[in-house]
């Protein structure tokens, strides 16, 4: 009897503090408009997320099947899903590309409904989209779609065929720089400079877009390094972006002056007015790196 005691004793105090762990994991769900869109705007923040033992997953809105100045349709698509997967692995998230054509996406209750499968199938705490107001049609309407599933995603009768949540995920926007309307607001900036040579890491992985498609309709192809290490050279000082002033004031907020005046690479988010709206304890519960 007393050598059983003692044995649950130790299981106990091995389960005990898994099943802690497991019930304090966040989950977060970034959705982009193409395969290399959260990459981008979120890849830094998701690599802290992931490494913190966080669940983080990437969603492609489209297939990213005409981004290319010489290929297209069923070989892209199938050649930027296998970067997003390879890009994926480097990260360290799940990564899932919906099947709807690049450059033709519209709001549609079709593309809701995906999208609402998909935060619910997560049970998503966080929830990180494009704003309505971007330049590419593909991302404006992304946007759109995340905002028109936030208050569905916990309506039953909606997509019944997946429970719906019984929580309001937090939404936010990812950092643009368009200014009509309104400007980008970031209510909260993640510090991603030791983790920014990953990030660059996993970028390379989606080769056709970084070193074939941008620089080809950028107009600076004859740029782009034949060597695969100083391709990631580049690719690091090309695909870094400029910590605007009030981006390095909501540094100082999370991270104090003195810390914040030697970030060298952040990524930044707004609160979305939609879902559930957070305080500042909830904005350092839901980023837990804010907290270090």
């Amino acid at each position: 009897m007393k050598k059983s005691y003692v044995l649950l004793l130790l299981l106990l105090t091995f389960i005990t503090p898994f099943v802690s762990a497991q019930n304090d994991q966040l989950r977060i769900i970034m959705i982009g408009a193409h395969p290399d869109d959260c990459d981008l705007k979120g890849g830094g923040t998701a690599i802290l997320f992931a490494k913190m033992g966080h669940a983080v997953k990437f969603v492609a809105v489209t297939n990213g099947d005409a981004g290319h100045q010489s290929q297209g349709g069923g070989i892209l698509a199938k050649r930027r899903f296998a970067e997003a997967q390879e890009a994926g692995k480097r990260f360290g998230v799940t990564y899932d590309v919906l099947d709807n054509h690049d450059g033709e996406l519209v709001p549609k209750l079709e593309v809701r409904l995906q999208i609402i499968r998909k935060i619910r199938e997560w049970n998503a705490d966080v929830v990180i989209a494009p704003r309505s107001n971007d330049y590419h049609p593909d991302h404006r309407y992304t946007g759109i779609l995340v905002q028109d599933a936030a208050f569905m995603v916990g309506v039953p009768n909606i997509a019944a065929d997946t429970p719906p949540l019984k929580k309001n995920p937090v939404f936010f926007y990812f950092q643009d720089n368009f200014e009509r309307p309104n400007p980008f607001r970031p209510d909260v900036a993640i510090d991603i400079t030791d983790v920014f040579g990953q990030k660059v890491h996993a970028l390379d992985a989606h080769e056709s877009q970084f070193y074939e498609w941008l620089p080809w309709i950028g107009g600076y192809s004859e740029e782009v390094p034949t060597d695969k290490v100083k391709r990631k050279e580049w690719l690091s000082k090309n695909r870094t972006a400029r910590i605007t002033p009030e981006v390095r004031s909501s540094l100082e907020k999370w991270y104090g002056k003195e810390k914040a005046s030697n970030v060298e690479n952040a990524e930044a988010f707004e609160i979305c007015e939609y879902g559930t709206q957070p305080n500042d304890d909830d904005l350092r519960r839901l980023f837990p790196m804010l907290k270090n």
